[in-house]
């Protein structure tokens, strides 16, 4: 019944329509028309002319899109379909695992001078629990080194360095968190592709010694194939180089910026600990 009931909607919604369009074009005035027939009589010449490379245009563009994929997809099944597949999975895995890292190192930048002129500002009106509260409010690496080395402040000067520089290495290993699984990636891609090659050129040789003559076609066809999945393994790895040595450069700004504020805040913790011995 739902189908029958959707079925009329449809048809009477079209047939409103209809009525709709005939309505109004019988009540548009006969010198509207002949006018507007004038005018475009006029005008078709020149819109043939303007119109017609702007329809070559999207066409050759849609025709070169489809060519491409054609030739990748031609490319894809000539190379092997398991070893080349098998190779696209180095690639989705190490993107995601690049992405991931991105966002990761994105999210834990921190406007260092902001908050260390909180921390100390904090240090000055509440102490070492307001600091701490600006610290624990504060997303990224930085403010939690911030907060472990100030959660030590009663165990002396000496405790918070070491407590800095410890949490530091922490941070450290978690930022370089799933490198070591790309790097993994971009070695596997190449060899996966090397490993195809080595048995696409066995069975080159294998059908060589079948047909019991060295002919140009045979061999020619072997090797182009054996070849593809190096290819595609080394452009693979090329995508994931370039991705690995972005994610180190953020890495290393990161772990910049961590020294360089874990240097001032201690500045900052001595500077407000000799104002506390004073009073």
């Amino acid at each position: 019944m739902k189908k029958v009931f959707a079925t009329l909607t449809v048809l009477s919604m079209l047939t409103f329509g209809s009525a709709a369009v005939m309505a109004q074009e019988a009540a548009a005035p006969a010198e509207e028309a002949a006018a507007q027939e004038q005018v475009d009589e006029a005008a078709a010449p020149a819109a043939e002319v303007a119109e017609a490379p702007a329809e070559d245009a999207p066409a050759a563009e849609e025709g070169g899109l489809v060519a491409l994929h054609k030739t990748l997809k031609t490319k894809f099944i000539e190379g092997g379909a398991g070893f080349m597949a098998l190779t696209l999975v180095t690639l989705v895995f190490g993107l995601a695992l690049c992405i991931e890292r991105i966002i990761y190192l994105s999210l834990s930048k921190t406007n260092t001078k902001a908050l260390l002129a909180n921390v100390e500002a904090a240090l000055k009106e509440g102490g070492i629990e307001k600091a701490l509260e600006v610290c624990r409010n504060t997303r990224g690496p930085v403010a939690s080194i911030f907060y472990q080395g100030l959660s030590r402040y009663d165990e002396g000067i000496d405790v918070v360095e070491k407590t800095v520089a410890s949490y530091g290495g922490v941070q450290l290993g978690l930022l370089e968190k799933n490198l070591s699984w790309i790097t993994l990636f971009i070695a596997i891609a190449p060899s996966l592709g090397f490993l195809g090659t080595i048995i696409g050129m066995i069975e080159a040789f294998d059908k060589i010694q079948q047909v019991g003559d060295i002919s140009a076609t045979v061999v020619a066809g072997g090797i182009k194939v054996a070849l593809l999945t190096t290819l595609l393994g080394l452009i693979i790895a090329v995508v994931l180089q370039l991705f690995y040595n972005y994610i180190l450069s953020l890495v290393e700004g990161l772990v910049n910026e961590m020294e360089d504020s874990s240097i001032s805040l201690l500045d900052i913790v001595v500077e407000y600990d000799a104002a506390q011995k004073k009073k």
